[in-house]
């Protein structure tokens, strides 16, 4: 096994921590503030006591996913200018049993080091991917239990019964530098050791980068230099979030989730919190795919890669920026390269004969096989880097474009919205006797509005707007479940032309000229169904 499959199968992660301290607090006067970060993720103030010694910081992080392997490769060449110094570190995670923390976006600790003991609370966005921003309190504390005087913690647990117990712990052996790269200083540390959680364990290789000075592109620079010495995946999971998933069951496929919005966020805050949650579904599918060719996860992380494309599409008006472009095309390679694989699923699904079924599994062994060269690949690894530095810090987030930083979410969702839904209603009109082309064309509207859809639903929250949404997402499912049926049926000849399987017994069922007729009457009345449904956006 090479090291860069290594990394599929190990799911080691190298993390790459950017620390910065826009305000660093030592807590004395007893007052009630407020610390409001300024990042993509929007992340809401926390009201803070200052009554103790106390750090209050903002911190930002890139991850990178390494092999066991490629951590020792990277301790051995040591590209970062000096000897190392050398911690041992433990860290207990706290929460409750019903996991009320995570659920609130926060995660508790205390971690050791030496004879010192730090309790850091964090707040952050869990939908974030790779490059993220999140608050951080910080207090030395004497023992293993927590001080529960912030007010958020006092809250949760008031009144019901609620108690903190320590849930799982990071044992890991820190290697720390410091380095400075221009008139930039980052503070490296790279952790080796594991997690464990009941009976349970997993290993960890995490490098951490907190930056004291300079520009956060530096933190991209090491990035790819980390992915010169030894292949570097993106990462998006904190140690928390492993530790949580080390007590669920196996991680598999992983859908997408709501991205939290707000009517009253800027439109590019709104596009950079969704962006990152598409990297970070794709990241996860990738990682399932990693310990086995599962088609569901494979499917998973191609939706990924289709939403962000959708999401690039349907914002584009918002960017001039000389990498857009660039980016979406890297996308839309990358998610060429899971095509055949996604397809050939599909049609084992759908094989009417032992013969076709058994040539399509063989046929599915190779395309899968391509797709972990492709997933492994210089190209993609640096995708996910290039995409991340874009959609943190970009060119187009510094534009002085009024559109840009001005326009609204919802402004800007309900025209994506009217636009789209033109599209679909106005092209299906004629579904039945329409070609091939012409409906794929309205699939493909149906998709991007469907996508939209789920994006900016958080922005409508109301009673009624909720219950137009779910009314109108189902029409929306059926539409599409036809006209991705009818697609099949419309390529099936050629992909089975493609792997020289048009003469075996099954084939022709692929693409029945009777499967087709009923489904299009089909379309066309789910097509009906979609423009009377009730637009929730009105």
């Amino acid at each position: 096994m090479n090291e860069d499959r290594e990394v599929r199968f190990r799911s080691c992660i190298v993390v790459c921590r950017l620390e910065v301290r826009p305000q660093l607090v030592k807590a004395r006067a007893v007052v009630c503030d407020s610390f409001m970060t300024h990042h993509a993720g929007g992340v809401p103030s926390i009201a803070v006591k200052r009554g103790g010694a106390e750090d209050i910081m903002q911190e930002t992080e890139l991850k990178l996913e390494l092999s066991q392997s490629g951590a020792r490769s990277l301790l051995k060449k040591n590209p970062f200018g000096s000897p190392p110094t050398i911690l041992q570190q433990r860290s207990i995670y706290f929460d409750t049993t019903g996991w009320d923390l995570s659920k609130r976006g926060l995660s508790l600790r205390i971690r050791q080091s030496g004879n010192e003991r730090i309790q850091t609370l964090k707040a952050g966005d869990g939908a974030a991917a790779g490059s993220f921003t999140r608050e951080e309190l910080e207090r030395p504390v004497a023992g293993d239990t927590p001080i529960l005087d912030d007010p958020r913690i006092r809250d949760l647990l008031a009144g019901d019964g609620r108690k903190l117990t320590p849930l799982f712990e990071v044992h890991v052996k820190r290697h720390r530098w410091n380095v400075i790269d221009g008139d930039a200083t980052v503070e490296v540390a790279l952790d080796a050791g594991k997690v464990v959680a009941t009976d349970r364990e997993a290993p960890l290789c995490e490098i951490e980068l907190e930056k004291k000075a300079g520009s956060p592109r530096a933190l991209f620079a090491l990035a790819r230099k980390v992915d010169l010495i030894t292949p570097a995946h993106l990462g998006v999971l904190s140690k928390a979030e492993r530790g949580y998933r080390l007590l669920s069951s196996a991680p598999g496929a992983v859908k997408s989730a709501a991205t939290p919005l707000t009517s009253e966020m800027s439109a590019a805050t709104a596009f950079a919190r969704i962006a990152a949650a598409c990297l970070k579904q794709f990241r996860l599918n990738e990682t399932a795919l990693g310990w086995s060719r599962d088609a569901d996860a494979l499917h998973q992380a191609r939706v990924s890669l289709r939403r962000l494309r959708s999401l690039c599409s349907i914002c584009k008006s918002l960017f001039d920026d000389s990498r857009f472009d660039h980016l979406r095309e890297e996308l839309k390679w990358l998610a060429s390269e899971l095509g055949e694989a996604r397809n050939i699923d599909v049609m084992i699904g759908r094989a009417s004969s032992e013969a076709l079924s058994s040539r399509l599994q063989d046929a599915r062994d190779d395309a899968y096989a391509a797709v972990e060269a492709s997933l492994s690949s210089a190209r993609a690894r640096s995708l996910m880097i290039d995409a991340t530095e874009w959609i943190s810090i970009g060119d187009w987030r510094t534009q002085s474009d009024e559109k840009l930083h001005e326009q609204s979410s919802r402004n800007l969702a309900s025209g994506v919205f009217d636009k789209f839904w033109k599209k679909v209603a106005k092209g299906g009109n004629d579904l039945i006797d329409a070609d091939d082309e012409t409906r794929h064309k309205v699939r493909i509207a149906a998709k991007k509005l469907r996508y939209a859809a789920e994006f900016f639903e958080p922005l409508y929250n109301s009673k009624a707007e909720a219950k137009r949404h779910r009314r109108f997402i189902e029409a929306m499912k059926g539409l599409q479940d036809h006209l991705g049926s009818l697609n099949d049926i419309a390529t099936a000849p050629d992909m089975l032309a493609a792997l020289e399987l048009s003469d075996v017994a099954g084939a022709k069922d692929l693409f029945s000229a009777e499967d087709k007729s009923k489904l299009l009457k089909d379309a066309a009345e789910a097509h009906d169904a979609f423009v009377s449904t009730r637009r929730f956006w009105r």
